[in-house]
């Protein structure tokens, strides 16, 4: 690529928009992520509920099971999500061997841009690694979900003295934010799923792929800070 003017590559609005692209999604994962928003969103308010559910099973001396078996229903779908990234990569490997009749066929919609062969390219890579970040988060996830179940097994029996209380607390608040840093490597491989939808309007426009990123980011912002579901999760 030495010597060779992205300008040649890309028109100015492609590069627009992939520069739009890229600044929307690294601005929301650092709004959602600042510890201001945490207590106002729906990862904080479930947080909170993971917190109570871990203390109430601490509590139990008895009848944990289903417990883990909650838990092991939250870790099967991230290993459902990350397979099918695994098949979405494949499929955008295999798009990329029959590019041209692809990007034929694409192009004879109304109003569609027209692209060169290097660039639909670089629209597939994107594509891709957005996939591929999505199953290493996927995969964390459920590898976490396994360190979970393990701590939730290694929970202190409860003796009913201040002492043993207190560790079984203690002890249960870990395993909280153990759960808390699986949800949070899973939501980030949902959040790519969205995003490699605002990337598929790409291929057809860059000023769809603009809209479609501003509409993929105001679905998260609602749904993570201003839905219903919020209001019922947080309600005390």
């Amino acid at each position: 690529m030495h010597g060779v003017d992205l300008q040649t590559i890309a028109t100015s609005l492609d590069l627009a928009a992939f520069a739009y692209f890229l600044l929307a999604v690294m601005v929301y994962r650092l709004i959602i992520g600042a510890p201001g928003t945490q207590g106002r969103s729906m990862n904080g308010a479930i947080q909170a509920q993971r917190v109570a559910w871990m203390q109430n099973m601490a509590r139990r001396a008895e009848h944990r099971t289903m417990d883990v078996i909650l838990l092991n229903n939250l870790a099967q779908g991230n290993a459902f999500f990350a397979s099918t990234t695994a098949i979405a990569i494949g499929g955008m490997t295999a798009v990329m061997g029959s590019g041209d009749r692809a990007q034929a066929a694409l192009e004879r919609l109304p109003f569609a841009a027209t692209a060169n062969p290097t660039l639909w390219e670089l629209k597939l890579v994107t594509i891709m690694t957005i996939f591929v970040f999505a199953f290493f988060k996927f995969a964390w996830a459920f590898r976490l979900g396994h360190y979970t179940a393990i701590m939730m097994g290694a929970t202190p029996l409860v003796a009913h003295n201040a002492e043993t209380d207190a560790a079984c607390d203690a002890h249960a608040e870990r395993t909280a934010r153990l759960a808390g840093l699986s949800a949070e490597h899973s939501n980030s491989g949902l959040r790519a799923f969205y995003y490699a939808i605002a990337a598929l309007a790409w291929f057809y426009h860059p000023i769809a792929f603009i809209a479609a990123t501003t509409w993929v980011i105001a679905i998260l912002a609602r749904r993570d800070f201003f839905s219903r579901s919020l209001r019922l999760v947080a309600a005390k």
